[in-house]
Parts: structure tokens; C-alpha cells; sequence
């Protein structure tokens, strides 16, 4: 008579680890990312396609813009045309619109940008609500952040943060002298702490 082995091998024990570890991969890059993470991923595609659009500008000799639309949460890319500032749109440079819970805020930098030493009050030459109904509504709007085709590009910071974690979030710094930085907006934090 065959006696008959009470309990599981090793083999199927190990199946049943695998199978195990297989759905807890499978659970874990299924649940959602953090709004940091989201932030983060934002701030790096802006990153990469601002020196994209800064190589793209020298290389065919375009000047390009950048709308950024704090409020909304967008910022778009304008090429300048003989006609004026018309949308840049292909594959890779479309209106960007951040995921709900991210928020972006934009400020011009660069000593040449402040208001205070100017020696004039900035006015038009003419009565703009003269032609105020010559203007349609859908007109597009010039970009604050230029691109020349010389290389130029104008300074600035952008910031894409978390609404739950402002001081979370990531900074896409241009420079007056053209380098383009992504920094972590604690480590921009740390270092106006130590001036």
C-alpha cells in the first residue's frame, strides 16, 4: 500500500509565490501617482521641450513663443508668421493643459525685465479702445517668453506644484545667459536661505 504525503512541494509553493509577487506588481503600477510625481512629470516635459523649441528656433531660423496662462493651467507655443504670432503645433509642441490638482505660476526674471528703473511709464502710441471692436476675440494672444532664432531666449522661471504641496514642486529656470535648468523648488528655497 502507498502512503500518501500530507502537505504541498516545493515546486508549488513556489508557483504560488510567483503568482503572488506577479499581482503585486501588477496592483502597484496600476495605482495612481501622487500629484508630486504628476508635478514632476510636467515640469520635465516643459524641461525637454523648451530646449527642444530653443534648438528648433536656431536650426530653422523661426522666432517662437511660449503662452503661459496661469489660470487656466495651459501654456501653448506661437511661431511668428508675416501676418503675426500664429499657433506652433506638431507632434511634440501642442497647448498643454496640467491634470487637475497641479497648478503652474510663471514669473519673467532677469534685471532687464523689472519695471522700477524705468525712466518712462509703458503706454501705448495710440488710443487702444478706438480700435477695440476692430478686434476679434479669437485674436491670439502674443507670448510672454521669447525664442529667437538668434539663440536669445527670454529669462524666466516657471513652477509646477501640487496644489496639497506648493513648496513640493519643480522649476524650469532660464537664465539671462541662455542656460535652462530644472531644480526641485526646495533646493531654489535652500539656496535664498543661505544669501
Amino acid at each position: 500500500m502507498k502512503r500518501k504525503n500530507a502537505g504541498f512541494t516545493l515546486i508549488e509553493i513556489m508557483l504560488v509565490i510567483v503568482l503572488m509577487s506577479l499581482s503585486a506588481v501588477a496592483v502597484i503600477f496600476n495605482l495612481p501617482d501622487s500629484k508630486q510625481d504628476i508635478a514632476k512629470e510636467q515640469a520635465q516635459r516643459f524641461y525637454y521641450r523648451i530646449q527642444l523649441l530653443n534648438e528648433h528656433a536656431i536650426l530653422n531660423g523661426k522666432d517662437l513663443g511660449i503662452r503661459v496662462d496661469e489660470k487656466k493651467g495651459t501654456y501653448s507655443y506661437l511661431q511668428l508668421e508675416s501676418d503675426g504670432w500664429q499657433l506652433f503645433e506638431n507632434k511634440i509642441y501642442t497647448e498643454t493643459t496640467l491634470q487637475d490638482g497641479v497648478k503652474l505660476s510663471f514669473e519673467l526674471g532677469g534685471d532687464a525685465w523689472s519695471q522700477n528703473e524705468s525712466f518712462f511709464k509703458q503706454e501705448s502710441l495710440f488710443d487702444e479702445d478706438m480700435f477695440a471692436e476692430l478686434e476679434s476675440e479669437n485674436k491670439i494672444k502674443p507670448p510672454q517668453l521669447f525664442v529667437l532664432s538668434s539663440g536669445e531666449m527670454t529669462p524666466f522661471r516657471l513652477s509646477i506644484f501640487s496644489v496639497e504641496d506648493k513648496d513640493n514642486g519643480w522649476v524650469v529656470d532660464v537664465k539671462e545667459s541662455g542656460s535652462i535648468d530644472l531644480i526641485h523648488a526646495q533646493d531654489i528655497q535652500n539656496e535664498n536661505d543661505t544669501r
